[in-house]
């Protein structure tokens, strides 16, 4: 910047010095000439003077250097020269400046001298006799005084050229040092030129601006860091190489690595082949895929491509845990599996018993009995069938009405539609709790209260006791039974899992129960929670 003031200064400062001196040469050529024809005039009254008086003698004598003095009859003849032969001059009464003297006493013109070829002034003054005396000078004298003051000018044009480019680099390095120290971060709190206020101004708006588009970057970039920092996938970006741009918390455990690897390759972090594979398409086609068990879990890799302007800019890799998907579709597999087994049971014992009391092969006192074990595995179908339905209808989500269910008065319910199985077991049944009412389904209420219920009285020992508890939005049903070992404890929610399976057919059990509790659970979005110790008892809890 300062070398560009510096040229403008001194460029100013040459054309301004040529233009002053192209005026004062003007003015001093016009001042000159002025001079000269006053100096013009002046010669010729003196002359005049001397001619009046002395004629011819006069002019002879006259220096005629400076001035040429020349001397016209009254019919134009040329009556003396001082500088040509009037001999042989031609007539001058069609001169301009003679012609204006003889009509009005004096006459003067500026032209180009048909004798001597030069730019000459002219001044004439009519004599006492009639005739006309006329004095003139070349212009180039004018001329010789200027280029006199040729040197003197180019000596004072270099002096002030120097001393323009002197005073223009203190002047640039002063207007300059401000500028540089101006604080455009503050730009309104600089003390500079009152002229460039207008910029500074324009400078705090785009500030404001640029801050504001920041802290909404900022407030996006957060928001982001929010978002893939809780997500429960694995989320992670590259760029059109495969450096790592971005990624969050899970995809950081899954692979094993931290935030220093941000700007290093993928494949660095994950050399397998399924992935680096999947990359490769998702660069090439678009998309790609790559399923990997990792720490004992199992991963579905998802990778898109993502484009700007038709260019390849990068991929991201979603990553999600399908574990549970794969567990479920398993226990899917193994539900249909047990519950052909669990149908084919009763079935058979039903069938093989009719088929002996049509064959007659049953004695008549054994009929009875026969008929009996019939009815039982029937009961036994139709319940299994029943908690099959129930467990269908709650997989489908279907939507049921509901109402405020106080859980006291359902658990009065349960307790006497159970009292007489317990009797038998010689199990107390007890309720306790201030209660609370729950906004749900009432039928899956009572079913979850039955169904704890009714296990804790099946697998309890003879004198002992079922305690209901409600109060505080948590239901609790403990017993004084078997209690379940610590490697069922994860299971017995299954359906058909059994942890005594002797046990449970003796005592009529379908395997479903629990897993009806389970989702009925699930259903009112609350939360189960087991504790048991074998030999001792169990007990488990519902949070609403």
């Amino acid at each position: 910047m300062t070398s560009k003031i510096f040229r403008s200064t001194v460029f100013v400062a040459v054309v301004v010095l040529l233009c002053s001196l192209g005026i004062v040469m003007g003015v001093l050529y016009s001042h000159f000439t002025q001079v000269q024809v006053q100096q013009l005039k002046n010669e010729l009254s003196l002359a005049v003077t001397g001619t009046e008086q002395y004629g011819n003698a006069f002019l002879e004598n006259v220096e005629a250097d400076r001035f040429r003095i020349t001397w016209i009859d009254l019919d134009g003849t040329v009556l003396f020269d001082t500088q040509a032969d009037q001999t042989v001059m031609e007539n001058h009464a069609d001169r301009e400046e003679i012609q204006e003297a003889f009509e009005t006493g004096r006459g003067s013109a500026v032209r180009t001298s048909a004798t001597l070829t030069e730019q000459t002034f002219y001044e004439a003054q009519k004599l006492k006799d009639g005739t006309v005396l006329r004095i003139s000078t070349n212009q180039e004298s004018a001329w010789s005084l200027m280029i006199g003051m040729l040197w003197p000018v180019i000596l004072i044009a270099a002096l002030a050229i120097a001393l323009s480019s002197i005073l223009a680099r203190r002047m640039a390095k002063k207007i300059v040092e401000p500028l540089n120290k101006l604080d455009l971060e503050q730009p309104l709190k600089n003390d500079v030129y009152e002229e460039i206020s207008p910029l500074l101004h324009r400078i705090h708006r785009q500030h404001r601006q640029i801050a504001e588009q920041m802290e909404k970057l900022r407030h996006k970039a957060e928001e982001f860091q929010q978002i893939t920092s809780h997500m429960q996938e694995g989320l992670v970006l590259l760029d059109g190489e495969g450096t790592i741009l971005s990624i969050n918390p899970f995809a950081m455990a899954l692979f094993e690595t931290d935030a220093d690897c941000i700007g290093k390759g993928f494949l660095q972090i994950n050399r397998d082949s399924a992935m680096r594979s999947a990359v490769n398409d998702a660069l090439d086609k678009g998309r790609g895929y790559a399923r990997l068990r990792r720490k004992g879990r199992d991963y579905q890799f998802d990778l898109s491509r993502i484009q700007s302007d038709g260019a390849i800019i990068g991929v991201v890799v979603l990553a999600f845990d399908i574990t549970e998907r794969l567990n479920s579709e398993q226990m899917r597999r193994e539900f249909s599996a047990n519950v052909s087994h669990e149908l084919k049971t009763p079935l058979q014992g039903i069938i093989g018993s009719a088929e002996l009391l049509e064959s007659g092969m049953v004695k008549p006192e054994d009929e009875a009995r026969f008929v009996g074990h019939i009815r039982k595995e029937a009961s036994r179908l139709v319940s299994l069938i029943e908690d099959i339905i129930r467990l269908s209808q709650l997989d489908e989500g279907v939507a049921l009405p509901t109402e405020d269910v106080e859980l006291l008065l359902i658990a009065e319910e349960v307790k006497a539609i159970l009292e007489k199985s317990a009797a038998e077991k010689n199990v107390s049944i007890n309720i306790s709790g201030n209660g609370f009412a729950v906004q749900g389904v009432r039928r899956m209420l009572q079913e979850i209260i039955y169904n704890l219920c009714d296990n804790a009285i099946k697998y309890n020992v003879p004198g002992g006791s079922v305690e209901i508890h409600i109060e505080n939005k948590k239901l609790s049903v403990r017993d004084t039974g078997i209690g379940i070992p610590a490697e069922h404890k994860d299971r017995i929610f299954e359906r058909f899992y059994r942890v005594d399976k002797s046990h449970s057919k003796a005592s009529g059990g379908t395997g479903l129960g629990l897993s009806i509790v389970k989702h009925a659970v699930q259903y009112h979005k609350a939360n189960i929670e087991l504790d048991s110790t074998p030999g001792k008892g169990t007990t488990i809890s519902i949070f609403f």
